[in-house]
């Protein structure tokens, strides 16, 4: 039997992601094309409707098909609203069965992840991110023993999180590589300030790292990545923009003889990544992890990266995000920042000159734009007086409440 699609068209539109997963919310598969993709793609996909987002005046493809163009207004993006006329447009005009279900994904995926790759072994870099996490899961499941994990530890975690990473695959039916690189990236980072320069060097290193346990391990046909639908959307899909370019699209590494790529993901929003993740069984920590930046702490750490500053920031971080989760509702991101900035304080009698710890909460849909959390006085009180008092190091908490634009969500 066919798979219903609905094709959202992008001309230019801010909120293809949001629109698209609405859609799959309702149980039809949605997939985001550019604006001019070819009229013979879309016959080939032979979708149920289209939903054109951006500009409206933009030319739609020469198709006969049902189609819904204003897909940027305010109606449709307003929760209730948008529900109601999405719900409409596709069970009374383009008449969807609303057959997509999430749990038929798993199965789905496994038989596919068998038939691509026998009886031959599997090489995925474990980030201990959700999409890496619920990818190494689902191959687990699928292809089990013939998975070889390699999990880069570079140092510039959060708290514990190297260990709670460890210890969510140690149970699992493959074989898990932890190299613990902290002194050696801490090495490369030495002196350097300049964060594009930080994540360059992180970047180029973890890749170095990995090559090099990689080799050790003889030759393995098949490298797995976490690569999710977002990812490739915003590596430049679609209408010839790029908006921000991924570590995990393009193609295979040069230095390494992998024949094929794995991807298990890459048709998936993280929202239903997060939901295969919790259907495999990934501890609740990992599967609701909130997005945290390749290069770690170092682009929390304002200025040369120390171990000692790492290890305040660490404590800071684990303080603060300890009193958020204990909120009913809590900010889609929320962390420290060890600012280079230095304040007078006092510890006990003595006058103290401590860096400044910085804290930043956000709510948002999609990361392109966001507002600071309005966090109950209280909380942040709270958090504000273990900080100071847990940690000898730090004397001042300041709240960020800049919003994106004109901020961003990181500070670098």
């Amino acid at each position: 039997m066919k798979k219903e699609v609905v094709i959202v068209l992008d001309f230019g539109g801010k909120h293809k992601e949001l629109i698209a997963r609405m859609v799959r919310g309702l149980s039809v598969y949605a997939e985001i094309l550019p604006g001019n993709v070819a009229a013979e793609k879309i016959r080939e996909i032979a979708p149920i409707g289209i939903i054109a987002t951006g500009d409206p005046k933009a030319e739609m493809p020469a198709i006969n098909c049902p189609k819904l163009l204003p897909a940027e207004s305010d109606a449709i993006l307003r929760e209730k609203d948008g529900r109601e006329i999405l719900n409409n447009f596709l069970f009374n005009i383009c008449k969807a069965k609303g057959e997509y279900k999430l749990r038929d994904y798993i199965a789905t995926q496994v038989k596919l992840i068998r038939q691509t790759v026998g009886t031959q072994k599997v090489l995925l870099a474990l980030s201990g991110g959700v999409d890496s996490s619920v990818c190494t899961a689902l191959l687990a499941k699928a292809i089990p023993e013939q998975l070889t994990c390699i999990f880069v530890d570079h140092g510039l975690m959060r708290l514990n999180e190297g260990d709670e990473i460890e210890a969510a695959f140690s149970n699992r039916n493959l074989n898990f590589i932890r190299v613990n690189a902290e002194e050696r990236f801490l090495a490369k980072l030495k002196g350097v300030v300049d964060p594009e320069k930080k994540r360059k060097i992180i970047g180029e290193e973890f890749i170095r790292v990995f090559e090099e346990e990689a080799k050790k391990l003889g030759q393995i046909p098949f490298l797995a990545q976490g690569t999710i639908y977002p990812d490739i959307v915003e590596s430049g899909g679609q209408y010839g923009t790029t908006i921000k370019s991924h570590h995990n699209v393009g193609g295979l590494p040069e230095n390494l003889d992998f024949k094929q790529l794995v991807e298990p993901l890459s048709m998936l929003f993280k929202n239903e990544v997060r939901d295969i993740g919790r259907r495999l069984r990934l501890p609740a920590a990992l599967v609701n992890r909130q997005p945290f930046p390749g290069p770690g702490l170092a682009v929390r750490v304002i200025g040369e990266i120390t171990k000692e500053k790492l290890d305040v920031l660490r404590q800071a971080d684990a303080i603060f995000r300890e009193e958020i989760d204990k909120l009913r509702t809590r900010p889609s991101q929320y962390f420290a920042i060890l600012t280079d900035s230095l304040s007078v304080g006092i510890k006990g009698d003595t006058r103290t000159y401590d860096p400044v710890i910085a804290l930043r909460a956000v709510k948002t849909d999609d990361f392109m734009t966001c507002t600071a959390t309005r966090i109950p006085y209280p909380t942040l009180e709270r958090a504000v007086s273990r900080i100071t008092a847990e940690i000898p190091a730090v004397s001042r908490v300041v709240y960020d409440v800049t919003s994106k634009p004109p901020g961003t969500v990181e500070w670098l």
